[in-house]
């Protein structure tokens, strides 16, 4: 069987009109047991991590996969993974204090730039995940995730017409990142800008038209288009749209698509992925 352990720790502070509205603290951990007998999956899973909940886990994945099924138990080693991201806690490295500062701060300094703004609505959070996977065929691999984001949502009026604009950023790191280079105050600054050109909007013409998608969040058309088709099992079952056509025409000759999973900070980067594997930088599509 797959072993999957996974210990993570999260919260989130939001304020609205000056006030913390919300401050959450989370805790969770837990172990997932996977076994597999061709095409069927056995899976259970244990909050408490302990021999005897293992075993019991175990036990209840092998009896849903196949039962009386036994294989042979492999040593495990270790792989040699470039670790991303340092063992530290982001969560830490800003008191509770200074977190409900940092958002009263941005608050006061947003509703400082434009009288149109009613509503200001600031809010933070962060999570620090571990997990070990220990895979059937003796891999052991463990990764640390780091993840924290900050946003700011901005409510306009003008002439009875009211307007929201909302914009934010982070990354695999901590809670410092938003104090440098004024990122937090930048993220303000363009939600204000959304709200204001939505308060000369105008609805859009009905009919086909051409739709240009700026870099980022629109992304993930992409992945919807592409990714799925080119995962793992739908090409080994033979039933993507995208099997068997290795050194085929795909896309337009302009097309090039790269998976990388080692750019540092990102949200997608990890050290390995949830099967042990160590990430990589990976062409999809190349001209086409």
């Amino acid at each position: 069987a797959d072993l999957y352990f996974q210990g993570q720790i999260s919260e989130s502070w939001a304020l609205e009109d000056g006030i913390v509205k919300e401050g959450s603290f989370n805790l969770d951990q837990g172990v997932g047991v996977r076994a597999q007998s061709g095409e069927k999956t056995g899976f259970a899973y244990s909050n408490a991590i302990t021999p005897e909940a293992l075993t019991q886990a175990a036990r209840a994945a092998r009896s849903i996969s196949r039962a009386g099924q036994n294989g042979r138990v492999q040593a495990f080693t270790t792989q040699d993974v470039a670790q991303l991201y340092a063992p530290d806690n982001p969560l830490e490295v800003m008191t509770r204090a200074e977190k409900v500062e940092l958002l009263k701060r941005v608050d006061a300094a947003t509703r400082a730039l434009d009288p149109r703004i009613q509503q200001v609505t600031v809010s933070m959070a962060g999570v620090w995940e571990r997990i070990l996977v220990a895979s059937t065929d003796g891999g052991l691999a463990a990764d640390v995730r780091p993840l924290v984001r900050f946003n700011v949502s901005v409510i306009v009026e003008q002439n009875g017409r009211r307007e929201r604009g909302g914009h934010g950023g982070g990354g695999r790191t901590d809670y410092r990142y938003f104090l440098s280079d004024d990122r937090a105050m930048g993220y303000a600054r363009e939600a204000l800008r959304q709200a204001l050109v939505n308060l000369e909007a105008i609805p859009a013409p009905a009919g086909t038209l051409p739709v240009v998608l700026g870099s980022g969040w629109s992304g993930v058309l992409l992945h919807e288009a592409v990714g799925h088709g080119l995962e793992g099992d739908f090409n080994r079952k033979g039933s993507s749209a995208y099997s068997g056509r290795m050194g085929e025409m795909v896309a337009s000759k302009l097309c090039t698509i790269v998976d990388d999973g080692t750019l540092v900070d990102r949200r997608g980067s990890l050290s390995v992925d949830d099967e042990g594997t160590p990430t990589e930088c990976t062409t999809l599509i190349e001209n086409g």
